[in-house]
């Protein structure tokens, strides 16, 4: 699918360059990966993209992060763009937050880091194919 793209949004810069490379390793010649490191900024890309008219496919969001939480992020995003599959990927989270998400959201995965690279991959391959009906 040209013109789309899968972000991912942590506040730690490593997390950021791990998935960015793992993500274009797997899928970077079908869609852009996208970094933000912090909510925030994540929604400034989102804007952009928009105008640029690429579809945000995927987000790929971390929980716990200074000022937004992911959960109240995620929340936020299926609010204005419920198409966009959801991802929770975190080392640290409240499991009240996690039922939060699935009470609020169709979240597609929760995965724990450290992540598995194969088992990542395979999620974000199973939420590309939502787009392929």
């Amino acid at each position: 699918m040209e013109n789309s793209a899968i972000l991912c949004v942590d506040d730690e810069a490593v997390i950021l360059r791990s998935l960015r490379d793992q993500i274009n390793k797997y899928f970077g010649n079908q869609h852009l990966c996208e970094i933000a490191e912090s909510v925030e900024e994540a929604w400034e890309v989102i804007d952009e993209l928009n105008e640029e008219d690429v579809k945000i496919l995927i987000i790929i969001s971390d929980w716990l992060m200074p000022g937004v939480k992911g959960d109240e992020f995620l929340i936020e995003l299926n609010r204005r763009f419920p198409k966009i599959v959801t991802v929770l990927l975190s080392g640290q989270v409240d499991e009240s937050a996690v039922d939060r998400i699935y009470k609020n959201t169709p979240l597609h995965a929760y995965l724990a880091k450290p992540w598995n690279e194969e088992e990542l991959m395979n999620v974000i391959r199973t939420g590309l194919e939502t787009f392929q009906e």
